[in-house]
């Protein structure tokens, strides 16, 4: 006869579970809204306080936290057997085991008394002690285990090797737990925990990472990060990070609209109303630099866009869905990654550097859009800022953007100083600049980027402002027949 313990918050299939095991000879130990459960169903179950002799206590706070529970958990088979028989121990040879809803609840505006008591003991007191003697006990803590679990117990018991998966598994679980609590305790009153614990699952090695001589692991089971290709070879290190940045520019957009990104950068951004006229837009602003890039839609890719995409090469194509002559087509590329576009995650943004971390929290915001030069920015120009202001919020600084209503036609990125952004943009530019916008990420410190972008043709400029020389930069505007927007927000990326 075995024994198995179940004490669950989370109910969802514990009663199928407890049946499989009745089937197959094991006896239930049980208690609180789990033994009621169990009841209801009709599942026959020994309660804890009536194996151990002592109640459950302090309005459950003490229950399982008793030497016939602990004992039987961690007793070493051939080894502690005289000690459990003497006191009337029984072995436990399976643990069942989910948490209550600390993370859940940390969200939910509890007062700190509140929330103090969805702080679990006795659970994490016995998935670590299962996890510790896993050679002889199966420690589970995720119900998405129960089936294989169920298919264990019908074939006479667990292997070596399922009893340490499971409990690493355990392990990772207690120690997400208390990082949880600990971020929660050492934040209270603070913008930041003191102490940061950080916890993804669902680790996978990469080929290599940025380059083939360095490793690279990805992990993560939401957003971008726990995307599987549809299609295609598996992801890269630098197509997860490509993905990332393509994405985040193309959440700024509710029309129908490609972003197309090479080396973490904009290399081509459209709108318009349909997804292959406005792809073809977005690849025709680089299509160099487009070669072997990340394409990004925010529409379902049909067999249209299928084919225009194939014509070229592509890393990655990420959109929301795809029609099934679409995946039929893209499959004569074999390398072309074809994605799902998530759901967004909202999240802190975390960086390593020597020695630790950074942090950072983008909160909500409003800009303040104020006309400063003499000359108001007419409809066209207003539209053709907005569309440069999105793409340069998600371009390396210092960045430099040119557009019309519909598609940037200038990208600047990542130089030491604005005015060569400007510059690159207007240099890579394969249309005419004549009655296009510029955005810059952050102020001007001086005429010379709007005098060069003047030049070119612009004539409408939004930028965050804040400078010493604002004035001296609205006089150059005026005098050079510029409509200018300051926002108050600068958008900085490094």
């Amino acid at each position: 006869m075995k024994w198995a313990l179940l004490s669950v918050w989370d109910k969802a299939g514990i009663v199928d579970l407890a049946k499989v095991l009745i089937e197959h000879d094991y006896r239930v130990l049980s208690s609180g809204g789990t033994g009621a459960a169990l009841a209801a169903a009709g599942v026959p179950f020994t309660d804890v306080s009536t194996y151990t002799g002592s109640p459950e206590m302090m309005h459950g706070r003490v229950k399982t936290l008793h030497p016939k529970i602990h004992g039987g958990i961690l007793g070493r088979r051939g080894i502690d057997d005289a000690v459990m028989q003497e006191h009337g121990i029984e072995p436990i040879d399976l643990v069942v085991v989910n948490l209550y809803p600390f993370e859940a609840m940390k969200a939910a505006g509890l007062t700190l008394e509140e929330i103090i008591e969805y702080i679990d003991i006795g659970g994490p007191a016995m998935v670590r002690a299962a996890a510790k003697n896993h050679k002889y006990v199966a420690v589970v803590v995720d119900p998405g285990d129960y089936g294989a679990v169920a298919d264990a117990v019908r074939r006479g018991g667990f292997t070596a090797e399922e009893r340490l998966n499971l409990a690493a598994k355990a392990f990772a679980r207690t120690a997400a737990y208390d990082g949880a609590i600990t971020n929660y305790l050492t934040g209270i009153d603070r913008a930041f925990p003191d102490v940061l614990t950080l916890q993804f699952g669902n680790g996978r090695t990469l080929r290599y990472g940025e380059n083939p001589h360095q490793a690279a692991a990805v992990y993560g089971d939401t957003g971008i990060a726990g995307e599987e290709p549809l299609q295609g070879k598996a992801m890269s290190y630098n197509n997860y990070l490509d993905v990332h940045a393509a994405v985040g520019l193309l959440r700024e957009f509710d029309g129908c609209a490609v972003v197309i990104v090479k080396h973490n950068n904009p290399c081509g951004v459209a709108t318009g109303e349909k997804p292959l006229e406005t792809y073809i837009a977005a690849r025709d602003v680089d299509p160099v630099s487009a070669y072997g890039s990340i394409v990004a839609v925010n529409r379902e890719v049909g067999a249209d866009v299928a084919r225009e995409l194939t014509g070229t090469f592509v890393e990655v194509v990420v959109a929301p869905s795809y029609t099934p002559e679409a995946l039929e087509i893209m499959k004569a590329k074999e390398n072309m990654r074809v994605l799902r576009l998530p759901e967004p995650v909202v999240q802190d943004e975390v960086r390593s550097i020597d020695g630790g971390v950074l942090v950072q929290r983008t909160e909500p915001y409003r800009e303040d859009w104020r006309v400063v030069s003499e000359r108001e920015p007419d409809a066209h120009e207003m539209r053709a800022m907005e569309l440069a202001w999105k793409v340069c919020r998600h371009t390396k600084s210092n960045a430099i953007i040119f557009a019309d209503e519909n598609a940037v036609i200038g990208i600047g990125a990542g130089q030491m100083n604005r005015v060569e952004s400007a510059e690159i943009a207007v240099k890579k530019s394969r249309k005419s600049l004549a009655g296009s916008a510029v955005a810059s990420d952050a102020f001007l410190p001086f005429p010379d980027t709007m005098e060069v972008a003047a030049a070119a043709g612009a004539t409408a400029l939004v930028q965050p402002g804040g400078s010493i020389r604002d004035a001296e930069v609205i006089e150059a505007a005026n005098r050079l027949n510029i409509a200018m927007v300051f926002t108050g927000v600068r958008h900085f990326r490094h």
